[in-house]
């Protein structure tokens, strides 16, 4: 209910419409108390409805704080209403005559005061929440740590190189039989659940030295906008480290094969989620056909969270499905990736004994997922009090009943732990579609 009001349409809104009423005041004198009643209790109603919205989302309700919203959003939209026929009026050159106009406009302003002249009962909810988010502040900045540690997987990404090193029964029958369109190649699909840490895997394995072994090197993000010339495009940007000006899609599998014959590649595909029913094999086949010129010990490593997207690949290829299984950390693991991020600078974490065993507690509703403990360890980090420490472990977001495909829950905290203008900015870079590029100043100016 509250995220309605947290939206930067309703300032506007307000503002507007508070404006357009003071423009008007000469129809109503006795409109002016309210005026200036509601342009005083402006900040004071924003200040309660972001309030709110941060206490709905950690799932504190307030029942006659919710009355209140709910009055408040009525009498909104009633204004919202006028104004639009005020609006109306006013092109039409017939604003000063309609007596009934008039009416509707007192009658919006005086329900907005009403409900405004109530906020003060919930200020002090407010003040109390801000002076608890600045003793907080005052005892630590955030921190944060570099991204290039790989914690807990080393067994994993030992696996994933003893794949690369060996020669596989399939390329020695290559030697043998020449009748393989792609027996040059070996594909193995990393397979797990969201914030497992399948990129993060793969990306260390990619910059092993070991890799250097290999004549290419390829690295695509095919995510769920899965469009076969932007894949094949996204491939030859890995390998000449710019877009191809080519755009038809014989010119770019042309393009392709020629900068891969006849050399040992090896092509990661990350990220990619199309469901059983969107899957089209015609697509694959477009997309890998280039890929059979490459040359013998060739590999593909892919990562999904499903488990029909290796096995298309695999029958795209010819290849028995090999499906590598990514399984959440060990809890001890998991702990210590999400201490290192909430005592981040911290000189000595030893000392917070209570804060510690907190989060013991969170850890074990996190399912091992790495992603997890880094957003939750980010959103302990912003304050070493218990109170923020146990409100984290009592909420919805981490619960006893999360199932492991629903890490967006948990991803959520990270949001609602930003500054509301920054949450607002972060909201409207969701009209851009999923890894879409787009350049900084461009966004500032929208």
């Amino acid at each position: 209910m509250a995220e309605w009001f947290g939206a930067p349409i309703m300032e506007k809104l307000i503002n507007t419409g508070f404006q357009y009423l003071r423009d008007q005041v000469i129809w109503q004198k006795g409109m002016k108390e309210e005026l200036e009643r509601l342009r005083e209790n402006h900040p004071k109603m924003q200040a309660v409805v972001d309030y709110a919205s941060r206490q709905e989302q950690m799932g504190d309700q307030n029942s006659a704080l919710n009355e209140w919203l709910w009055q408040l959003r009525d009498a909104i939209d009633e204004a919202d209403d006028v104004l639009d026929d005020l609006d109306y009026m006013k092109l039409e050159k017939q604003l000063t005559k309609d007596k009934k106009q008039r009416k509707k406009l007192k009658a919006v302003v005086k329900k907005l005061d009403r409900v405004s002249t109530s906020v003060d009962t919930f200020l002090y909810l407010v003040k109390d929440s801000n002076q608890e988010h600045q003793e907080q502040q005052l005892e630590r900045e955030t921190g944060s740590l570099p991204t290039n540690v790989l914690i807990g997987r080393d067994k994993q990404k030992d696996y994933v190189m003893q794949w690369l090193r060996k020669p596989s029964n399939e390329e020695d029958q290559a030697l043998v039989n020449g009748t393989d369109l792609y027996r040059n190649i070996s594909l193995l699909s990393i397979v797990g659940h969201g914030g497992m840490g399948k990129t993060t895997l793969l990306q260390h394995v990619y910059e092993d030295e070991m890799t250097k072994e290999f004549d290419l090197k390829m690295w695509v993000c095919v995510s769920n906008n899965f469009d076969v010339k932007k894949v094949i495009a996204d491939m030859l940007q890995s390998l000449k480290m710019e877009r191809p000006s080519c755009d038809t899609l014989d010119a770019l599998q042309n393009s392709l094969r020629t900068e891969i014959m006849s050399k040992k590649f090896l092509l990661v595909l990350d990220d990619i989620w199309e469901e059983e029913e969107n899957h089209d094999i015609s697509k694959w086949e477009k997309v890998l056909a280039p890929l059979a010129y490459g040359k013998i010990g060739s590999r593909i490593l892919i990562t999904t969270r499903m488990d029909s997207v290796a096995m298309t690949i695999a029958k795209v290829i010819k290849k028995k499905t090999e499906i590598f299984r990514l399984e959440g950390l060990e809890e001890d693991q998991c702990l210590w990736l999400l201490n290192s991020h909430a005592f981040a600078d911290v000189e000595n974490p030893n000392d917070y004994k209570r804060l510690r065993s907190i989060a013991g507690e969170i850890v074990k509703r996190l399912f091992g997922s790495p992603l997890a403990a880094k957003v939750i360890g980010g959103v302990l980090n912003s304050s070493l009090d218990e109170r923020h420490w146990t409100k984290v472990l009592n909420s919805d977001f981490v619960s006893p009943t999360l199932e492991q495909n629903a890490i967006f829950l948990i991803l959520r905290l990270s949001y609602m732990f930003l500054p509301k203008h920054l949450q607002n900015c972060f909201a409207f870079c969701s009209i851009f579609r999923q890894d879409h590029c787009f350049d900084k100043d461009d966004l500032v100016r929208m």
